[in-house]
């Protein structure tokens, strides 16, 4: 099975620091040639993001809440994620991420609002029905150097949530199976 996957950046700078995090986080947490990877900078969007309707957006919108696995990512703006990637979430109806893991990611110059990701971000995807599998990412930008270290420690985190939950899944799918 070849899952699912998007990355929704955040960052008013294309091509960004943030979003090469957030690719790295995916890269590091599957296997490679077990995924497609579908990544949205939404600052190739910015035109249309309080466009309503907007087809494009609808479209993007459909393809991260048919994923297995998102990465959403964003630069620290006042404590919290930027209003680029609000404006995108806020385009879905309650429960419209359900069934989709999602992953929050905030990058930062500094440690001060390294809560940011689990404390702001997580609970609104939570909100809008994804599945968080643990804390979120906060990732100093000077520290761009260790990547792969600070990144790969963080997918080793959550791949151990995701097989937690995985067994307890399996458990609860032949609980069900025994009450029919």
């Amino acid at each position: 099975m070849t899952v699912k996957v998007a990355v929704v950046v955040g960052n008013p700078k294309p091509q960004s620091r943030t979003m090469k995090v957030a690719t790295t986080l995916v890269e590091r947490l599957l296997e490679p040639g077990s995924f497609d990877l579908t990544v949205i900078d939404l600052v190739d969007h910015q035109a249309e993001i309080f466009a309503w309707p907007s087809d494009e957006l609808a479209r993007l919108n459909s393809l991260v809440a048919e994923s297995d696995l998102v990465v959403f990512a964003s630069p620290t703006y006042k404590a919290t994620f930027t209003g680029l990637l609000k404006s995108f979430l806020d385009r879905y109806p309650a429960n419209g991420l359900r069934g989709v893991v999602a992953i929050p990611v905030l990058t930062g110059a500094d440690q001060t609002h390294s809560m940011g990701p689990t404390y702001t971000f997580a609970p609104l995807l939570a909100e809008l029905g994804a599945v968080v599998p643990g804390r979120g990412l906060y990732f100093v930008s000077s520290q761009m150097d260790r990547l792969d270290e600070l990144v790969g420690a963080a997918a080793e985190e959550y791949r151990s949530n995701l097989a937690h939950v995985a067994g307890l899944a399996t458990s609860a799918s032949r609980k069900e199976e025994v009450a029919r």
